[in-house]
């Protein structure tokens, strides 16, 4: 075994990764052409690559790291639980000390009445978990034809069958037969894009209206749930107008459906408050949870249910069969368990609440003043950038949607910046203990990439608007 700062030579590493490593989301042949990047060591907000570059990670990974990387107590906390119970499951009306306490500790944490927890190892493990979830349900209650789930177009609940089913991403659907039944889509608040000229409240109510005219179209006997991130997260972090979710929740409210939010992204402080829930005052009877449950140090996802439909599964349910081998696993448990003792004990959510998302936030909407930038928007720790040809107009470019995002996203990796391309916007999610100076640092290497970027536009004769 190799240590950390022992590895082989990059190109000995990038040879076996092409040989043996099938990567996801990736186009396999052009990253074996190209060779992959290959990360060694990871403190703080910082990544060193095996060629020695410090990158400062803008993305927390997958939106995951809250904590930051390095963090040795939730190391010690994993060997400690590895010691005394490696792995048990939690089928056959068995558990063990860190399923219970952390199950106990989730409810404390989560709004409302959600107090029961069903444990998966990821968010897409969770949200196919739902699926399941919300059909007994009904089906407990004597109303089997409710399975008809409503979802948003370019929403992202993972990429197993049930979860990319519930998303609408058009590149997922495309391939494996997707979406499987029952599964419908409503379009997105984004109203940079498709606003058009409507302002943002009057497009946030219409855009919310479409579930109750999907509701309607289905019919309300047929419709078990709606299912939605508080903020748009892999989609572009697509913020809907203030307009939107109080009338999605009048929609849900007044119609016999459940509202499951997928906090996947923005639980556990990406928005400022523990829950995006809490932040857009949204009362949902199901929440996914993953990520920043662990800060991403072990895989794990819950789904917690409301007491509304936790009773209907004890009540009337009998046996769900349903759950996964790795369901509360313990050593992901007492991960979990750390990493909410140490968000809550240092107070990071309060932190960035109260400090350092109004400064990331002060400062990243100036990059609105850029020549390539047509929006900047930002909701806690988690924000986008809109590159654009005619910023007046709101006009893309002429060249196929996402070519000049993955021109910005490689400079900034040559600058030292990790920052995520979604088509042509560029977004940031860093993790909650990022300083005001490193948001500092960040800003200055996305404003240098930006200039970098324009600069190669105008170099290629790139700077055409769309018709």
């Amino acid at each position: 075994m190799h240590t950390l700062d022992n590895h082989l030579p990059t190109a000995d590493l990038q040879a076996l990764d092409a040989a043996h490593h099938l990567h996801p989301f990736t186009d396999s042949a052009e990253l074996n052409d190209k060779g992959t990047r290959v990360i060694t060591r990871a403190d703080g907000v910082y990544l060193t690559d095996s060629d020695g570059k410090r990158l400062l990670d803008a993305m927390a990974g997958l939106w995951c790291v809250n904590i930051g990387y390095g963090r040795v107590e939730l190391a010690d906390a994993a060997r400690r639980q590895m010691l005394q119970i490696p792995y048990y499951n939690t089928f056959f009306q068995t558990a063990h000390p860190p399923v219970i306490e952390l199950a106990a500790g989730l409810a404390d944490l989560a709004p409302g009445d959600l107090n029961r927890v069903f444990f998966a190892g990821s968010g897409s493990e969770a949200n196919d978990t739902n699926i399941r979830m919300v059909r007994h349900y009904w089906a407990s209650l004597d109303k089997p034809e409710k399975t008809v789930i409503i979802s948003r177009e370019n929403a992202y609940h993972g990429s197993t069958l049930g979860g990319a089913s519930l998303g609408g991403m058009r590149a997922m659907h495309a391939q494996g037969g997707l979406p499987i039944a029952n599964i419908e889509h409503i379009r997105q608040p984004y109203w940079y894009r498709e606003g058009g000229d409507m302002s943002p409240a009057e497009f946030g109510l219409a855009r919310a209206r479409e579930l109750e005219q999907a509701i309607a179209r289905i019919g309300e006997d047929r419709v078990a749930a709606f299912i939605a991130e508080p903020v748009q997260g892999a989609g572009g972090v697509i913020i809907p107008p203030d307009s939107y979710w109080p009338e999605i929740q009048r929609i849900c409210d007044e119609h016999e459906i459940l509202l499951i939010v997928d906090e996947v992204i923005c639980g556990f402080g990406r928005t400022g408050k523990w829950f995006g829930s809490q932040t857009y005052d949204i009362r949902p009877d199901i929440i996914t949870l993953a990520k920043g449950l662990s800060s991403g140090y072990q895989p794990i996802g819950a789904s917690i249910l409301s007491d509304r439909v936790a009773d209907g599964f004890i009540a009337h349910g009998g046996e769900f069969a349903h759950g996964y081998t790795y369901s509360g696993h313990p050593v992901a448990c007492a991960v979990a368990l750390e990493n909410i003792r140490i968000l809550r004990e240092e107070r990071i959510v309060e932190t960035v609440a109260d400090q350092t998302a109004p400064h990331l936030r002060e400062k990243w909407l100036q990059l609105a003043d850029h020549p390539l930038i047509g929006e900047a928007r930002i909701a806690g720790m988690m924000g986008a950038i809109e590159l654009v040809a005619d910023k007046a107009g709101r006009r893309p470019f002429e060249a196929s949607e996402g070519t000049i995002g993955l021109m910005c996203r490689e400079h900034c990796f040559a600058n030292g910046l990790v920052m995520r391309h979604v088509g042509d916007k560029m977004i940031i999610s860093p993790p909650l203990v990022i300083s005001k100076a490193e948001i500092d640092e960040l800003l200055v290497l996305a404003l240098k990439s930006l200039d970098d970027t324009l600069r190669d536009i105008h170099d290629k004769g790139l700077m055409k608007a769309a018709a």
